[in-house]
């Protein structure tokens, strides 16, 4: 049976109040939720603490899960430890039992820099595992910028041996650099904490030469990746990820989230029969 639950990113409501988010999540039948934008900003390491109170407060009335935490921390272009710190602490607070950050960018293309840079993000990851032990809360790097690929996740997770440390899924970049979901699976499946999906089309008039599309009208082969994912045992959250606050050209979050959860629904009941 597919144990597989569905989450929905408040990426998709760029200025709306997090109480009126998290009640539309809850009645279109939602069960989690990842935080990354919070009444129209995004989640910051230095939340007051009645902030992060409210908002845990928003969020369990609702008897919704906290699925993620969508941390901003980049390993390459920051000296992150005390935000890694921060972040798991607000993870631990909101009983989420991830937070998601960035391997970011540039990578060097020079091999003995390029290793330098992989070890030094190894460092700040391999001092956070205490912490995250300790709390229970796990990071995760998302396929994403300069480690869209998931052969690049899993070059500097080969350097950091902890249940702790683990990857985020998202299923366009590593299509978009060519990978296919066995590809990616083969690369970093034992490692992967949390998944967020989202489907797109080739275009050259959009920004990154990416159109983001409703589920199942783009090329990414997001079911593909679900029978994948389910068929090895994968029991995390499945995230909706629709960038509204990214790009405010898409549809609405009213069109774009029912449409989603619909048919991650009837996909993974699918796959579970």
């Amino acid at each position: 049976m597919n144990t597989m639950q569905i989450a929905f990113s408040t990426l998709a409501f760029p200025n709306q109040p997090l109480a009126e988010v998290i009640s539309l999540g809850r009645s279109w039948g939602y069960t989690g939720v990842e935080l990354r934008v919070i009444d129209g900003r995004l989640v910051e390491s230095s939340m007051p603490a009645a902030e992060r109170a409210r908002v845990k407060q928003t969020v369990a009335a609702a008897g919704l899960a906290v699925a993620s935490v969508g941390s901003p921390v980049q390993l390459l272009v920051e000296h992150p430890a005390s935000e890694l710190q921060r972040f798991l602490e607000i993870a631990n607070e909101w009983e989420s039992p991830v937070v998601r950050i960035y391997g970011g960018r540039p990578l060097a293309k020079e091999p003995g820099a390029r290793r330098t840079q992989m070890e030094a993000a190894a460092r700040e990851l391999e001092a956070a595992v205490p912490l995250a032990e300790r709390l229970g809360v796990a990071l995760a790097i998302e396929t994403h910028d300069a480690f869209s690929a998931s052969a690049v996740v899993a070059e500097l997770l080969a350097l950091v041996d902890s249940k702790c440390i683990g990857a985020i899924w998202d299923s366009h970049h590593p299509h978009r650099m060519g990978e296919t979901p066995a590809e990616v699976y083969e690369n970093i499946g034992r490692r992967i904490l949390h998944t967020h999906v989202k489907d797109a089309r080739k275009s050259e008039t959009h920004k990154g030469g990416w159109q983001l599309v409703l589920l199942g009208e783009g090329e990414v082969p997001v079911r593909e990746m679900l029978a994948l994912l389910g068929a090895r045992g994968y029991d995390g959250w499945v995230t909706a990820e629709w960038e509204k606050y990214w790009h405010p050209e898409i549809e609405n979050a009213e069109i774009a989230l029912p449409q989603h959860l619909k048919l991650l629904q009837e996909w993974l009941q699918a796959e579970a029969r």
